[in-house]
């Protein structure tokens, strides 16, 4: 079955080259278009789409908001965010609001579909260093939110994978510096994220600067 997109972007030009790159693809299409916040939460409750590409500045309600509308009402459907600018203090707003990553409105067409897929699979759409940098940028203890209690419940072993996941490293990169197994580094992001409550990676991240396990530039 063909992964459903939805796009939700003020710009019907651009909805119009995103129809065309993803329609293109075997494996996905184009349900449905909305053209601010509002649309797209209403065509979500409708249409269902796996995956919706959001862009974060439209006008009415926002990408932001209707991010957070959506992942709390329909926690099936996974939000790609959208924005013009790389360091962008609303990307950061959205990943905490529920969206499964994030990219560039200039990326490539190749890039932008594969974004749909990861997204789709319950993955970060999210260029680790780039998602640190965003992060590292906009998370500050100027501005204390709460922190997980749960992060007493981490094993140590679990801890120091989260430092490593906010500092930018891949599974991979992680089972090699800790001279474990990929699957083992699985296990333990699985029940690290189970235990903190967050979705995917780029949560994870947030919580890690937050409870200041990391600190910008670290």
């Amino acid at each position: 079955m063909k992964i459903k997109v939805l796009l939700a972007d003020d710009h019907e030009l651009v909805r119009k080259g995103f129809r065309l790159m993803l329609d293109a693809q075997p494996d996905l299409g184009v349900v449905g278009e909305a053209a601010d916040g509002a649309e797209a939460v209403e065509l979500c409750r409708r249409l269902r789409p796996d995956v919706v590409l959001m862009d974060l500045h439209m006008p009415g309600l926002d990408g932001v908001r209707a991010t957070e509308l959506i992942t709390a009402e329909l926690p099936e459907v996974r939000v790609l965010a959208l924005s013009t600018f790389d360091l962008d203090e609303n990307v950061v707003a959205a990943l905490r609001a529920g969206a499964g990553g994030f990219l560039p409105k200039d990326v490539s067409p190749e890039e932008l579909i594969e974004g749909v897929r990861v997204v789709h699979r319950g993955e970060s759409a999210v260029a680790p260093r780039l998602l640190t940098r965003l992060i590292g940028t906009f998370v500050h203890a100027s501005r204390p939110r709460p922190v997980p209690a749960e992060l007493d419940g981490l094993t140590d072993r679990e801890r120091e994978v989260l430092v490593l996941i906010a500092r930018g490293r891949s599974n991979s990169e992680i089972a090699q510096g800790l001279s474990v197994s990929p699957s083992t580094v699985k296990n333990h992001v699985t029940s690290l994220f189970a235990k903190i409550g967050v979705r995917d990676r780029a949560q994870a991240v947030i919580v890690a600067y937050e409870a200041a396990l990391i600190r910008p530039g670290e």
